[in-house]
Protein backbone atom coordinates (compact mmCIF):
# COMPACT_ATOMS: atom_id res chain seq x y z
CA UNK A 1 0.00 0.00 0.00
CA UNK A 2 1.11 3.47 -0.84
CA UNK A 3 0.42 6.41 0.98
CA UNK A 4 1.23 9.91 0.36
CA UNK A 5 3.03 12.20 2.85
CA UNK A 6 1.82 16.11 3.29
CA UNK A 7 5.03 16.52 1.46
CA UNK A 8 4.01 15.09 -1.68
CA UNK A 9 0.55 16.85 -1.62
CA UNK A 10 2.30 20.04 -0.79
CA UNK A 11 5.09 19.66 -3.89
CA UNK A 12 2.06 19.23 -5.81
CA UNK A 13 0.26 22.31 -4.87
CA UNK A 14 -2.75 19.89 -3.45
CA UNK A 15 -4.25 19.45 -0.23
CA UNK A 16 -5.64 16.09 1.62
CA UNK A 17 -8.89 16.00 2.95
CA UNK A 18 -7.84 14.75 6.35
CA UNK A 19 -4.40 14.13 7.80
CA UNK A 20 -4.08 10.30 9.26
CA UNK A 21 -1.77 10.78 12.44
CA UNK A 22 -0.51 6.85 12.78
CA UNK A 23 1.15 7.47 16.29
CA UNK A 24 4.24 6.05 17.51
CA UNK A 25 2.00 2.47 18.17
CA UNK A 26 1.04 2.70 14.81
CA UNK A 27 4.06 2.59 13.13
CA UNK A 28 6.20 0.73 15.66
CA UNK A 29 4.25 -1.81 17.33
CA UNK A 30 3.66 -4.92 15.05
CA UNK A 31 -0.11 -5.56 16.10
CA UNK A 32 -0.88 -1.91 15.97
CA UNK A 33 0.40 -2.30 12.34
CA UNK A 34 -2.56 -3.93 11.55
CA UNK A 35 -4.54 -1.36 12.65
CA UNK A 36 -3.27 1.59 10.56
CA UNK A 37 -3.44 -0.86 7.80
CA UNK A 38 -6.82 -1.31 8.33
CA UNK A 39 -7.86 2.34 8.62
CA UNK A 40 -5.84 3.46 5.60
CA UNK A 41 -7.35 0.39 3.39
CA UNK A 42 -10.44 2.23 4.55
CA UNK A 43 -9.90 5.27 3.55
CA UNK A 44 -8.40 4.17 0.20
CA UNK A 45 -11.48 1.98 -0.79
CA UNK A 46 -13.44 4.84 -0.20
CA UNK A 47 -11.95 7.51 -1.82
CA UNK A 48 -10.74 9.46 1.00
CA UNK A 49 -7.83 12.00 0.27
CA UNK A 50 -5.47 11.42 3.11
CA UNK A 51 -2.18 11.95 4.02
CA UNK A 52 0.63 11.16 6.25
CA UNK A 53 3.45 12.89 8.12
CA UNK A 54 5.76 9.98 7.27
CA UNK A 55 9.44 10.49 8.94
CA UNK A 56 7.88 14.01 9.55
CA UNK A 57 5.38 12.55 12.25
CA UNK A 58 7.47 12.12 15.76
CA UNK A 59 5.64 11.20 18.88
CA UNK A 60 3.16 13.73 20.47
CA UNK A 61 4.94 13.98 23.66
CA UNK A 62 1.72 11.88 25.95
CA UNK A 63 3.72 9.76 27.56
CA UNK A 64 5.83 12.43 28.51
CA UNK A 65 4.08 14.47 30.29
CA UNK A 66 1.84 11.17 31.94
CA UNK A 67 5.52 10.64 33.55
CA UNK A 68 5.94 13.94 34.54
CA UNK A 69 8.79 15.05 32.24
CA UNK A 70 7.13 18.86 30.90
CA UNK A 71 10.28 19.72 29.81
CA UNK A 72 10.32 16.69 26.80
CA UNK A 73 6.76 17.18 26.18
CA UNK A 74 7.12 21.23 25.09
CA UNK A 75 9.64 20.36 23.08
CA UNK A 76 8.10 17.46 21.60
CA UNK A 77 4.52 19.22 20.64
CA UNK A 78 6.75 22.43 19.45
CA UNK A 79 8.40 20.47 16.69
CA UNK A 80 4.84 18.68 15.64
CA UNK A 81 2.93 21.98 15.93
CA UNK A 82 5.72 24.05 13.62
CA UNK A 83 5.73 20.82 11.44
CA UNK A 84 1.82 20.59 11.24
CA UNK A 85 1.13 24.30 10.76
CA UNK A 86 4.12 24.64 7.91
CA UNK A 87 1.68 22.29 5.96
CA UNK A 88 -1.23 24.46 7.24
CA UNK A 89 -3.02 21.09 8.90
CA UNK A 90 -6.71 21.71 9.49
CA UNK A 91 -8.12 18.20 10.36
CA UNK A 92 -6.48 15.46 11.72
CA UNK A 93 -7.56 11.92 12.61
CA UNK A 94 -5.72 9.45 14.16
CA UNK A 95 -6.23 5.47 15.26
CA UNK A 96 -4.90 6.43 19.13
CA UNK A 97 -6.68 7.98 22.00
CA UNK A 98 -3.83 9.00 23.56
CA UNK A 99 -2.55 11.04 20.27
CA UNK A 100 -6.25 12.17 20.16
CA UNK A 101 -6.75 13.80 23.59
CA UNK A 102 -3.07 15.29 23.35
CA UNK A 103 -3.71 16.81 19.89
CA UNK A 104 -7.12 18.03 20.61
CA UNK A 105 -6.76 19.19 24.23
CA UNK A 106 -3.39 20.26 24.98
CA UNK A 107 -1.61 21.24 21.10
CA UNK A 108 -4.01 24.69 21.65
CA UNK A 109 -2.07 26.09 24.49
CA UNK A 110 1.15 25.67 22.81
CA UNK A 111 -0.33 27.34 19.67
CA UNK A 112 -1.51 24.26 17.39
CA UNK A 113 -4.99 24.33 16.45
CA UNK A 114 -6.32 21.88 14.55
CA UNK A 115 -9.68 19.94 14.27
CA UNK A 116 -8.94 16.34 16.05
CA UNK A 117 -11.12 13.39 15.65
CA UNK A 118 -10.10 9.66 16.84
CA UNK A 119 -10.99 7.58 14.48
CA UNK A 120 -14.43 6.15 15.85
CA UNK A 121 -15.91 9.43 15.55
CA UNK A 122 -14.75 9.38 11.93
CA UNK A 123 -15.79 6.33 11.32
CA UNK A 124 -18.98 6.61 12.28
CA UNK A 125 -19.63 9.90 10.16
CA UNK A 126 -18.36 8.34 7.24
CA UNK A 127 -21.04 5.30 8.33
CA UNK A 128 -24.28 7.77 8.91
CA UNK A 129 -22.84 9.68 5.47
CA UNK A 130 -23.41 6.49 3.08
CA UNK A 131 -19.16 6.30 2.07
CA UNK A 132 -19.18 3.64 4.38
CA UNK A 133 -21.14 0.23 3.45
CA UNK A 134 -20.59 -3.06 4.75
CA UNK A 135 -21.70 -6.71 3.39
CA UNK A 136 -24.96 -8.17 4.26
CA UNK A 137 -24.61 -11.13 6.42
CA UNK A 138 -20.46 -10.54 6.99
CA UNK A 139 -18.43 -12.27 9.21
CA UNK A 140 -19.59 -10.92 12.56
CA UNK A 141 -23.54 -11.51 12.01
CA UNK A 142 -25.09 -12.88 15.27
CA UNK A 143 -21.65 -13.10 16.84
CA UNK A 144 -21.70 -11.86 20.43
CA UNK A 145 -18.99 -8.42 20.59
CA UNK A 146 -18.28 -6.52 23.93
CA UNK A 147 -16.69 -3.50 23.60
CA UNK A 148 -13.73 -1.88 26.05
CA UNK A 149 -14.01 2.12 26.68
CA UNK A 150 -10.55 3.42 26.71
CA UNK A 151 -9.72 5.66 29.43
CA UNK A 152 -9.06 8.52 26.92
CA UNK A 153 -12.10 8.59 24.51
CA UNK A 154 -14.47 7.64 27.20
CA UNK A 155 -13.91 9.27 30.30
CA UNK A 156 -11.11 12.00 29.42
CA UNK A 157 -13.04 12.97 26.25
CA UNK A 158 -16.96 11.62 26.55
CA UNK A 159 -17.01 9.41 23.59
CA UNK A 160 -19.21 6.70 24.32
CA UNK A 161 -21.35 6.18 21.25
CA UNK A 162 -19.40 6.81 18.25
CA UNK A 163 -17.84 3.18 18.78
CA UNK A 164 -21.02 1.42 19.40
CA UNK A 165 -22.72 2.90 16.26
CA UNK A 166 -19.77 1.46 14.60
CA UNK A 167 -20.40 -1.64 16.08
CA UNK A 168 -24.16 -1.61 15.18
CA UNK A 169 -23.88 -1.81 11.60
CA UNK A 170 -21.90 -5.32 11.87
CA UNK A 171 -25.17 -6.61 12.44
CA UNK A 172 -23.30 -8.26 15.61
CA UNK A 173 -24.97 -8.29 18.95
CA UNK A 174 -23.41 -5.88 21.56
CA UNK A 175 -22.99 -7.14 25.23
CA UNK A 176 -21.59 -4.43 27.79
CA UNK A 177 -18.91 -5.66 30.91
CA UNK A 178 -20.69 -4.44 33.95
CA UNK A 179 -18.09 -1.76 34.23
CA UNK A 180 -18.56 0.07 30.89
CA UNK A 181 -18.90 3.68 29.42
CA UNK A 182 -18.25 5.96 32.40
CA UNK A 183 -17.70 3.38 35.35
CA UNK A 184 -15.58 1.60 32.90
CA UNK A 185 -12.23 -0.25 33.98
CA UNK A 186 -8.44 0.78 32.34
CA UNK A 187 -6.74 -1.95 30.65
CA UNK A 188 -3.87 -0.57 32.98
CA UNK A 189 -1.63 1.09 30.57
CA UNK A 190 -2.73 4.77 31.08
CA UNK A 191 -0.67 7.64 32.26
CA UNK A 192 2.66 6.24 31.22
CA UNK A 193 1.62 2.92 33.05
CA UNK A 194 2.36 1.23 29.36
CA UNK A 195 6.07 1.84 29.86
CA UNK A 196 6.70 0.75 33.15
CA UNK A 197 5.98 -2.07 35.70
CA UNK A 198 3.10 -1.74 37.68
CA UNK A 199 2.80 -1.78 41.47
CA UNK A 200 2.24 -4.70 43.84
CA UNK A 201 -1.10 -5.54 44.18
CA UNK A 202 -3.11 -9.07 44.05
CA UNK A 203 -3.24 -9.14 40.51
CA UNK A 204 -2.64 -6.85 37.32
CA UNK A 205 -4.98 -4.55 35.87
CA UNK A 206 -5.38 -6.48 32.32
CA UNK A 207 -5.71 -9.77 33.79
CA UNK A 208 -9.06 -8.35 35.94
CA UNK A 209 -10.43 -6.83 32.89
CA UNK A 210 -10.16 -9.89 30.61
CA UNK A 211 -11.78 -11.79 32.73
CA UNK A 212 -14.90 -9.47 32.95
CA UNK A 213 -14.48 -9.39 28.72
CA UNK A 214 -14.96 -13.24 29.21
CA UNK A 215 -16.80 -13.52 31.26
CA UNK A 216 -19.83 -11.47 29.10
CA UNK A 217 -19.20 -14.71 27.13
CA UNK A 218 -18.34 -12.52 23.03
CA UNK A 219 -15.97 -14.15 21.18
CA UNK A 220 -14.60 -10.38 20.61
CA UNK A 221 -13.43 -7.84 22.23
CA UNK A 222 -13.74 -4.64 20.39
CA UNK A 223 -11.09 -2.28 21.03
CA UNK A 224 -10.16 1.76 19.88
CA UNK A 225 -6.78 1.87 21.57
CA UNK A 226 -3.40 0.46 21.04
CA UNK A 227 -2.19 0.23 23.93
CA UNK A 228 -5.94 -1.63 25.21
CA UNK A 229 -4.74 -3.79 22.33
CA UNK A 230 -2.05 -5.05 24.11
CA UNK A 231 -3.60 -5.15 27.12
CA UNK A 232 -6.68 -6.85 26.52
CA UNK A 233 -4.63 -9.33 24.29
CA UNK A 234 -2.76 -10.39 27.40
CA UNK A 235 -5.58 -10.73 29.99
CA UNK A 236 -7.08 -12.77 27.50
CA UNK A 237 -4.39 -15.02 27.45
CA UNK A 238 -4.28 -15.29 31.04
CA UNK A 239 -7.84 -16.79 30.41
CA UNK A 240 -6.40 -19.07 28.32
CA UNK A 241 -9.22 -17.98 25.97
CA UNK A 242 -7.06 -16.31 23.23
CA UNK A 243 -8.48 -19.23 20.88
CA UNK A 244 -12.16 -18.39 21.05
CA UNK A 245 -11.81 -14.61 22.17
CA UNK A 246 -9.77 -12.28 19.67
CA UNK A 247 -9.32 -8.36 20.73
CA UNK A 248 -9.70 -6.49 17.32
CA UNK A 249 -9.79 -2.51 16.40
CA UNK A 250 -13.07 -1.02 15.19
CA UNK A 251 -11.38 0.13 12.22
CA UNK A 252 -10.03 -3.94 11.26
CA UNK A 253 -14.09 -5.11 12.62
CA UNK A 254 -14.88 -2.41 9.54
CA UNK A 255 -12.19 -3.24 7.20
CA UNK A 256 -13.34 -6.99 7.40
CA UNK A 257 -16.78 -6.36 6.18
CA UNK A 258 -16.40 -3.60 4.21
CA UNK A 259 -18.41 -3.64 0.83
CA UNK A 260 -16.35 -3.36 -2.53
Amino acid sequence: MQIKTMAEYFASGESPEILFWVGCAGSFDQRAQKITKAFATILTKIGIRFAILGKEESCTGDPARRAGNEFIFQMMAQNNIMVLNNYAVKKIVTTCPHCFNTLKNEYPELGGNYEVLHHATYLQQLIDEGKIRVKEGGAFKGRKITYHDSCYLGRGNDIYEAPRKVLEVLDATLIEMKRCKSNGLCCGAGGAQMFKEEEKGTTRINFERGREAVETGATVIASNCPFCMTMLTDGVKEQGKEDSVKVLDIAELIAMDLEG
